[in-house]
Order: C-alpha cells, then sequence, then structure tokens
C-alpha cells in the first residue's frame, strides 16, 4: 500500500518556536489555512481512500480542506498526535528544543528505552503509531492519508522505513504539510519514495543506523 505521512499546517506555536504537544494545541494561523486548502492540488495524483488524523486540532483542520474535496470522513486517533514534550511543553529555548529533538532521534537509532522528560519513552511512541498504521493497512486500502505531526513522522519513519537513517531524519526537517510518502506494510517493512517531493535513494548497508 501507499502512506502518505503528511504534516500539519503552521501553527501560532509553530512560529513563536515553542514545544506545544498537549491537546488540544494551538490552531492553524492564516497561513497554516492556506498551506490546508492548498493540499487538495498538491496530493490531486494520489488515489487516498482513507484519511487520518491526529486529536491535535491543528492536523483535524489541515486535513479538512482535503476530506471535502475527496468526499472522505477523517478519523481521529490519539496514537497520531505529536511526541509528548513533558516537561518541556510550551518551551522554545535551545536547550529544551535540542532535548526534545535528541530524544527523538535516539528512538530513531534503536534506543528506544529513552523516555522523553516527564513523559513517553520511542517504544511507547511507536507502539502507538503502530497501531494506527496496522489498523489503516487492515482496511484494505491502497492509498492512505496521515494528517500527523513533524517529530513523531520524522522518528518513526527512520525507524520503520528501510531506507532512511537516523542522520537523514536529522539532516531533514518536514516543512508545514511536507509529506513523506512510503510504501510497503507493516508486515513486509516499508521503504520510502519520496520526501517532500524528492525521491529518497535506495538504503546504503554501510549507513545503517
Amino acid at each position: 500500500m501507499r502512506l502518505l505521512l503528511v504534516r500539519h499546517g503552521q501553527t501560532t506555536a509553530n512560529v513563536a518556536g515553542l514545544l506545544d504537544t498537549d491537546e488540544p494545541g494551538a490552531g492553524l494561523t492564516d497561513l497554516g489555512l492556506e498551506q490546508a486548502g492548498a493540499l487538495p492540488e498538491v496530493l490531486r495524483d494520489e488515489s487516498i481512500e482513507v484519511l487520518y488524523a491526529s486529536t491535535l486540532v491543528r492536523t483535524q483542520q489541515t486535513a479538512a480542506p482535503l476530506a471535502s474535496f475527496l468526499g472522505l470522513e477523517v478519523r481521529v486517533r490519539e496514537g497520531l498526535r505529536e511526541v509528548r514534550a513533558g516537561t518541556l511543553e510550551m518551551l522554545g529555548d535551545d536547550a529544551s528544543v535540542e532535548t526534545y529533538l535528541g530524544t527523538t532521534f535516539a528512538w530513531s537509532s534503536g534506543d528506544v528505552h529513552v523516555r522523553m522528560p516527564g513523559a513517553e519513552s520511542g517504544a511507547e511512541v511507536f507502539a502507538r503509531y503502530d497501531a494506527v498504521v496496522e489498523e489503516i493497512a487492515g482496511s484494505g486500502a491502497g492509498t492512505a492519508a496521515i494528517v500527523s505531526h513533524g517529530s513523531v513522522i520524522r522518528a518513526w519513519t527512520a525507524a520503520r522505513a528501510q531506507n532512511v537513517t537516523a542522520d537523514f531524519v536529522a539532516r531533514n526537517a518536514l516543512a508545514n504539510t511536507g509529506a513523506v510518502l512510503l510504501e510497503g506494510s507493516p508486515r513486509d517493512g516499508w521503504h520510502a519514495v519520496t520526501w517532500e517531493g524528492r525521491a529518497v535513494r535506495h538504503h546504503d548497508p554501510q549507513m545503517r543506523r
């Protein structure tokens, strides 16, 4: 199957550089709404059959124009939410952001038992995200879209896609409404086809995470 992982549109917390991960979270800015409105055109060549979003407001607002265009309901799942920041919630200083990102990159490298300060471990984050992906795969859809969050998309993709490394996601941020296209299945594994529209090369065995 084809799995599109789409980051939400711009929020006020994005503009301020804050770690905003609690529910319901900040809504989209005017630019974020424009970005969401452009998604139907951006994804026009994808035959999306099911559409999912997290429990945070920003992902549902981002998914709404696409859902309307496709005539689909947005299936909301808690497992797709952003990595919880715990004691770092709503902080934006360099040290806090570095701790947050460094923890997620450690998970991508396989150290999944490291815990975000006051919050989840990588094993817990991946388990909840995996559960929703399993649900989607079980639906029989050929192409599915998930509107989710930057850090969880990057960490999960590096952990599950055979040709994406922790180093790659550390060097490649995901812009608002940027998308990662994967092909595969939970049983057979995943292969990243594109990252924000750019082809992802085949995995180099000498660069394994």
